[in-house]
This record gives C-alpha cells, sequence and structure tokens, in this order.
C-alpha cells in the first residue's frame, strides 16, 4: 500500500494501519454479527462509530462471507429519502461483484429495474431519482425480499438511526421493526450519537425495537492506546511528539476520536522533519482548527432564535450543564425563565447542538464550544 502524507486521517476509513485500537470493540461486534445478533451501536457523536463498523467490514470473517452495505440517515426526513440511500448503496456496494449479482436485485427489486442501466462493459449506472420511487412500500419490501434473498447473507449498516424518529410519516419503527423481524438472511447494525434517543429505542418496552438487539455502547479508546499510536506515527515519519504533549490533546477533547485527529493531522503537518512538537504548537493547532469554522460558527448562532442562542452559550460556558431550570442556573447566566429554557433545550436538542448524556448537558461541537467561550 502507498505511504500517505499524513498518517492522521480526519475523513473515511484507509487501512488497519491508521485505525487506532478499538481490538475489543471489533472482536464483540463481529462476534454479535457471527453469533446471529443485531447490534445497536451507541456512542456521542465523533467517537468512532463509521470508522469501527468499516474496520469490522474489512475484517476477513466479514468480508468474506457477507455482502456489507453501510448507509447514513442522517440527511434523510422521509421513508423515501431512506429506500432512495439504501437502494442506491446496495446498487454500488454489489458492482464488485459483477453484472450478474445486480440483476440478481433488479429481478426481486422490479420497480427499481427501469433506473437502473449497463454499460457495454456490463458496469451499472444507478440512475434513479428520488421522485422515480412512486411507491415507498412497495419498493421496500422488494428490497428486504432480496436482503432474505441474496446469494451471501447481508450485514446491513445505519448510522444515526434515530434519525427515523424526524421522519415526516409516524409508525417507521414499526414498520422497519417488522420488515427486520422477518429477514433472516440479513443482520443489521443500528449507530446512533443521541445516547438518550438510542437508548429509549432499544431499552423502553413502549418502543417496536425493544430488546431485539445486543446493545453496545462505544467508548473513548483509551489514553495510553491513543499516545503510543500517535508516538508511534511520528516517528516513523521522522518526527517528534512526547506523551505529554499527546496527553494534554487527549484531554482537552476529553478522548473524542474526531478531535485528536484533527488537532494530530494539524500537529503533524506543522512539524517539520526531525522536528519536536511544543506546547506552543499544540495551542495553535487548536487555534487554528477553531479558527476555520469562524464564519460558519457566527452564521450559525446568527441564526439561532435568541433564547437558543443564549442558552447555548450558556452550556458551553458551563461544559457540564446540569439543573440548567433551576432558579441558580437562570440567574447564574442571565437567562429569561425556567419555562424560557425548557422551551429553549427542546429546540438544541432537535437540531443537535446540544447533547444529554447521564444528566448533563454539552455542547456536542468541540470546536464551537471553544469558540463561544473566546467570543462571548
Amino acid at each position: 500500500m502507498k505511504k500517505i502524507t499524513n498518517p492522521f486521517i480526519t475523513s473515511g476509513y484507509l487501512s488497519p494501519q491508521y485505525f487506532c485500537d478499538r481490538k475489543e470493540e471489533t472482536k464483540e461486534l463481529i462476534g454479535n454479527i457471527a453469533n446471529g445478533n443485531n447490534v445497536a451501536l451507541i456512542s456521542s457523536r465523533r467517537m468512532g462509530k463509521t470508522g469501527l463498523i468499516t474496520h469490522c467490514f474489512t475484517k476477513r470473517e466479514i468480508a468474506d462471507k457477507y455482502y456489507t452495505f453501510f448507509i447514513d440517515i442522517y440527511p434523510t426526513g422521509s421513508i423515501r429519502d431512506f429506500v432512495f440511500t439504501l437502494s442506491r448503496e446496495i446498487v454500488e456496494r454489489l458492482k464488485p461483484f459483477g453484472q450478474k449479482a445486480i440483476e440478481t436485485f433488479l429481478t426481486i427489486v422490479k420497480s427499481l429495474q427501469a433506473g437502473v442501466s449497463f454499460n457495454v462493459m456490463g458496469v451499472p449506472s444507478f440512475n434513479v431519482k428520488l421522485g422515480d420511487i412512486r411507491s415507498v412500500e412497495t419498493t421496500l419490501d422488494e428490497i428486504f425480499q432480496y436482503l432474505n434473498q441474496a446469494g451471501k447473507p447481508c450485514l446491513v449498516a445505519i448510522d444515526e438511526f434515530q434519525q427515523i424518529n424526524h421522519y415526516s410519516e409516524k409508525n417507521v419503527e414499526a414498520l422497519l421493526r417488522t420488515h427486520i423481524q422477518q429477514c433472516h438472511n440479513a443482520r443489521f447494525i443500528f449507530a446512533g450519537s443521541q445516547r438518550h434517543i438510542m437508548d429509549k429505542m432499544f431499552t423502553s418496552a413502549s418502543h417496536p425495537f425493544y430488546q431485539s438487539v445486543s446493545i453496545q455502547h462505544l467508548e473513548a479508546i483509551s489514553m495510553q492506546e491513543y499516545i503510543q499510536f500517535a508516538m508511534d506515527h511520528f516517528e516513523e515519519n521522522g518526527k517528534y511528539i512526547s506523551s505529554d504533549m499527546v496527553e494534554s490533546v487527549y484531554r482537552q477533547f476529553e478522548g473524542i476520536t474526531w478531535y485528536l485527529q484533527k488537532i494530530l493531522n494539524t500537529l503533524f503537518s506543522m512539524t517539520p522533519a526531525a522536528g519536536k512538537v511544543t506546547k506552543g504548537m499544540v495551542v495553535e493547532s487548536v487555534e487554528k482548527n477553531v479558527n476555520s469554522y469562524d464564519y460558519s460558527f457566527s452564521e450559525t448562532l446568527f441564526r439561532l432564535p435568541a433564547r437558543q442562542k443564549e442558552l447555548l452559550i450558556a452550556i458551553a460556558k458551563e461544559g457540564d450543564a446540569r439543573e440548567i431550570t433551576s432558579a441558580q442556573f437562570v440567574k447564574e447566566h442571565s437567562l429569561t425563565s425556567s419555562s424560557s429554557v425548557q422551551a429553549a433545550i427542546k429546540g438544541l436538542l432537535d437540531k443537535d447542538f446540544v447533547t444529554l448524556e447521564r444528566g448533563a448537558y454539552h455542547v456536542y461541537d468541540k470546536f464551537l464550544s471553544l469558540w463561544i467561550n473566546r467570543n462571548y
């Protein structure tokens, strides 16, 4: 494999060489799938769920046995969007298996036949438009028929699964649960980052997916593992970073994988050959990354309703905000009233600006939190 310029990957998955640890989590996830269990994979945003799933997909015990499909439904807003995204992913992922594999799919999913064409080399093109899916339930039913009859077992990972709660249609959970329950040739990974919603979906008796999965919570990579990972990559490239420097970054961003990778990526590019990372470089690296979002963050706060903006700033300044409707919190942060806080927090949670974990509210974007504390 060709060596890359910067070993700290900030988007997607490249290879095990650039993937830090997660040995136990990989073993647990593959073990659950191999033993016939569907899995709810739950963690904070940017903790590395997508990387872990993709890493598992590359393992021989998965890659050799399963057709693997991964869809991110965060941008979707309806079951029609979901069906379109899943059907496109299936066609794309079947391409390496040749024309026959896709023809098998189209034989069963008749409603999409007109939207998939082949060139003279037999390479397919997915030409379906969202509006071409006339009967959503028919196409969804056909897709699950395909998953049940595919030539190999299927593994379907659905990222940001809690998004189905925001779909325009009602009873989407029940609809998908019915199809999945009857699909014996496929296993499913339901990944989600809004812990309070995901936990409720899979542990509350009032929800269709109650007790239907093995639940796996993804926590931060251990600090020592990440320190060694970072130091090794610097050393392999003729550069040096001390364990103290890596630890300072790890603690500042609470071990959240994406932020660690972003800062280390910047530090690696800043460090000359045979050079050493200094404390000042760490500060500069964080500033560079936060500053790069300056316009975006300014626009974000400008567009927020006043009460939501005030509460977002208060939570950012608190860091770990608890009892936000208490008189003390309202007074300390010059908020209007407890009732206005209740209304504002609902909006912030719905928009994903804030997360609720273990009774505490946090600004989910650590860079945004730093930016707010610097500017307000």
